[in-house]
């Protein structure tokens, strides 16, 4: 997946809408402030999420930290090659390390979320 096609929360969740469906990860600049990811918790299929509510855990060696939807859905499908090897998310984040994917409601868009540009200006203006 190229990071400049996808849409961003100031959370540091990455989205992607393919349909009636999102694709739902986190940002390489989120992995490489967790350092060694140890463990994530993922939501059951099914399950309703709200945008900006939580919708999981990661943690890392230095901290736990909530998971926060870009969006609101239903969530469809869960990466579950995470539990076993959660280190797929430092690897891969924009690829093999997804973490969830959501029925959005018809007519969704991510118009509200940042373009790769915006995500960009915010990390600069968070670094000072």
């Amino acid at each position: 997946m190229d990071p400049k096609q996808l849409r961003y929360a100031k959370t540091h969740e990455w989205a992607r809408l393919d349909g009636g469906v999102c694709v739902v990860g986190l940002t390489q600049f989120a992995v490489d402030q967790l350092t060694d990811i140890i463990y994530i918790e993922l939501p059951k299929v099914g399950k309703t999420v709200r945008a900006e509510g939580a919708f999981g855990e990661i943690e890392s060696v230095k901290s736990v930290n909530d998971l926060y939807s870009p969006v609101d859905g239903e969530v469809i499908e869960v990466n579950t090659q995470l539990e076993s090897d959660p280190s797929l998310i430092s690897k891969d984040p924009y690829g093999k390390g997804w973490l969830i994917k959501l029925k959005v409601p018809a007519g969704a868009t991510l118009d509200h979320l940042l373009t790769h540009e915006q995500y960009q200006q915010q990390l600069a203006s968070e670094e000072h």
